[in-house]
């Protein structure tokens, strides 16, 4: 009698972003088991060469079953075609048909945030959770929204964009062309931003371009001036997760992306705020807020599992 062993599917799993292109060879159970890493290349051609090089170097080492590819930009609502993305050289580009010929595998193509999200909602802190949204706090503010345990895209493939909700009229520009969006409020850039309106209104041994990151250490070692402006991004922030909490009304909130990590920094206040701003406050069951558990790999991890299913 002979005994047959099933071969273990794996799937590679792509993040996108504007600085790297990263690969990981992700196992079904949600394990990067390889990876490689390059700056992203500056031409859709170049783009394209270094993703299809990168899956062959994996393959020779493992059995591939699907590429996945999470990116930091807009999709048409059937993620075939990269419409836009701001850092990346694809424009109306059909992404999913050049790259699956290319490759002779099934190619997924979802946004970043979709992505990460997904990953959470399969390995991380979403298992178990049917109407839920994923708010990533990075850079800027990408977010997802899960509905009856399916992501909800909008019409035209473009939602949620709560990082572009006005709420300061007349407030600070945003690179989006709108004035005053959250994201010039709640995010790492913001943070920068807060911390030259708030100078001198705070004794402070900060530099004067102080990086976001400065500024979380600052705090962290009791700097009056940066224990001000994580308590202004607190207040912020819990605004923002008010209005998502008021207008789909989910069971949990899942804090991801960069500044996530430093979340025991300014989530209790976001909290209160969020606690007390929705409509009905008190009077009501309000959203779970969670941290994030997969980190950065989120994305590569959720869009290869896509890939697979």
């Amino acid at each position: 009698m002979h005994s047959f062993s099933a071969r273990p599917v794996r799937s590679v799993g792509f993040d996108i972003g504007g600085t790297n292109l990263r690969a990981g060879v992700v196992t079904q159970e949600g394990e990067i088991i390889d990876s490689l890493a390059v700056p992203t290349p500056a031409t859709a051609a170049e783009l394209e060469d270094a993703i299809v090089g990168m899956v062959q170097q994996l393959r020779q080492r493992h059995e591939i079953s699907a590429v996945g590819l999470a990116v930091a930009g807009f999709l048409d609502p059937e993620c075939t075609t990269v419409r836009f993305a701001p850092h990346l050289p694809w424009r109306d580009a059909p992404v999913q048909a050049i790259l699956s010929e290319r490759l002779g595998l099934d190619v997924t193509l979802e946004h970043d945030a979709n992505a990460a999200a997904w990953g959470e909602w399969r390995f991380g802190a979403g298992r178990g959770t049917q109407d839920w949204v994923f708010f990533a706090v990075g850079t800027g503010i990408g977010a997802t929204i899960f509905a009856h345990g399916e992501i909800y895209r909008g019409a035209f493939g473009t939602a949620p964009e709560f990082g572009h909700l006005v709420v300061v009229p007349q407030g600070r520009a945003c690179s989006c062309g709108k004035r005053g969006c959250l994201e010039r409020y709640a995010s790492g850039t913001a943070l920068e931003d807060t911390c030259r309106q708030l100078r001198g209104q705070y004794p402070s041994a900060l530099p004067a371009d102080a990086a976001g990151e400065a500024i979380t250490q600052a705090a962290r070692s009791g700097d009056p001036l940066a224990l001000a402006v994580m308590a202004d991004f607190a207040q912020w922030l819990g605004q923002g997760l008010s209005m998502v909490a008021d207008i789909i009304d989910p069971e949990l909130i899942v804090l991801g992306g960069g500044v996530a990590a430093d979340a025991d920094l300014f989530l209790d206040g976001a909290r209160e705020v969020l606690e007390s701003n929705v409509v009905g406050a008190g009077h009501r069951p309000v959203a779970r807020v969670a941290c994030a558990e997969l980190g950065s790999a989120a994305g590569m991890i959720g869009v290869a599992h896509l890939a697979l299913h």
